[in-house]
């Protein structure tokens, strides 16, 4: 219990900038003020709710395919530069979609811009310089650090719909850009570093004092890095355009965009709660097994959602499900990324993890967006979505136990 409490003692100012970091970066701010830029971008140039996904879409390929790279570039260079400097180029890059002109190709190439420059503000920074401050309880940090996204789906909606109801939906971009400039960035400033290397959990440590763990060569010939990583594809597939189409799916179900924007709350309430208890739960049992249920609850969200219901209950308990679910996920990328392949080169290895979860999470809301155009509803994507929920979740129980090595 002492040694609990030590990580918490050393590790506590990374911890709360990882935090910030998380709920300011790219990876939950586009994916929390899209969805409110259907109606406003359809009535100023006639763009349709698939049109506009495709800006989502372009942004996540971009980071996710370089996700890697950053990855690679925090193995080498320290987490604290890259978090900066990813900070920076996406408050700018993501200011820039104001100067949106009435032309797709412009809007494409901005978002674009803003996945070029923002995926070293994800969680595959953050992740890296939390796991190499925690062990024993880094199921629980780890929670705690992406709980940043829950707060992001509290609080971005409501900015997003105050700002496009007072200002535009031009003005949103700028306003919406204040939170990693002001709050992100003067903490990661003051707080975001690696630890030195008599500061580091001895778990993490060779006998010479270097890191431990696989190699990224070493990690992508097993079987296990596969089975993650097709787990992360149908899951962020699932849930990537039900996130996003998730005020559109409820306006069919008679709900205004004030009272959407409430249940986005919901799911970030979701978010929260998802966190910290799945990531509390990793720490104390095999991952994959407290996963598989948690996983099954999204799919039941999804079946919820279906037709026209006006049921506000039934659709706050999905909004729930949904979250938790999510935030279960994004814990177990980082935590089984780690107990499975060590940190040594856990940038580089997260960084491959992460990229189905962006690609899905960037392709799902066109896929969303093509059904409803194409058959007026989302039914037939959300019954879809509860299938690959349950069949990722099953993927998991495929692991096999955690390797007995230093390094995880």
């Amino acid at each position: 219990m002492q040694e609990q409490r030590s990580e918490f003692r050393l590790g506590w100012k990374v911890l709360l900038a990882g935090f910030l970091g998380t709920m300011c970066g790219a990876s939950p701010l586009p994916f929390n003020v899209l969805g409110f830029l259907f109606k406003p971008l359809e009535a100023e140039f006639g763009w349709n709710v698939q049109q506009v996904s495709v800006g989502i879409t372009i942004f996540g390929i971009t980071a996710s395919l370089l996700a890697p790279v950053f990855g690679w570039f925090a193995d080498r260079f320290g987490v604290r530069k890259v978090a900066i400097w990813s900070l920076v180029g996406f408050v700018l890059a993501f200011s820039s979609l104001y100067l949106t002109p009435p032309v797709l190709a412009g809007f494409y190439f901005l978002w674009f811009l803003v996945g070029l420059v923002g995926i070293g503000s994800t969680p595959v920074t953050w992740s890296r310089g939390l796991s190499l401050w925690f062990v024993r309880q880094r199921g629980l940090a780890l929670g705690i650090m992406l709980v940043g996204t829950s707060a992001a789906a509290l609080i971005v909606p409501r900015i997003a719909v105050g700002a496009i109801d007072s200002f535009g939906w031009r003005e949103m971009f700028p306003i919406v850009a204040l939170l990693p400039l002001l709050v992100a960035l003067p903490f990661t400033l003051l707080f975001f570093r690696e630890p030195a290397p008599h500061e580091r959990p001895a778990e993490l440590n060779t006998a010479s004092g270097t890191l431990a763990g696989m190699t990224f060569g070493e990690a992508v010939r097993t079987r296990q890095f596969w089975f993650l990583w097709f787990s992360i594809f149908l899951i962020a597939l699932a849930y990537g355009g039900a996130h996003i189409h998730m005020p559109s799916i409820v306006a069919d179900h008679g709900i205004d965009r004030n009272a959407a924007a409430g249940i986005m709350g919901i799911v970030g309430i979701g978010l929260l709660v998802g966190r910290i208890g799945v990531g509390f739960m990793l720490d104390r049992f095999w991952g994959p097994l407290v996963a598989f249920p948690v996983l099954c609850l999204p799919a039941i969200a999804c079946y919820l959602l279906t037709g026209t219901d006006s049921d506000l209950m039934m659709i706050n308990l999905a909004a729930f499900f949904l979250g938790f679910a999510a935030g279960a996920e994004s814990d177990l990328i980082a935590f089984l990324a780690a107990r499975y392949f060590g940190m040594a080169h856990f940038g580089r290895i997260y960084g491959m993890l992460y990229m189905p979860f962006g690609l899905m999470s960037a392709i799902s809301p066109v896929i969303y967006g093509t059904i409803k155009v194409q058959s007026g509803s989302y039914d037939p994507a959300l019954l879809a979505a509860s299938i690959l929920f349950v069949l990722g979740g099953a993927l998991l129980l495929a692991l096999g136990p955690y390797p007995d090595k230093k390094g995880s």
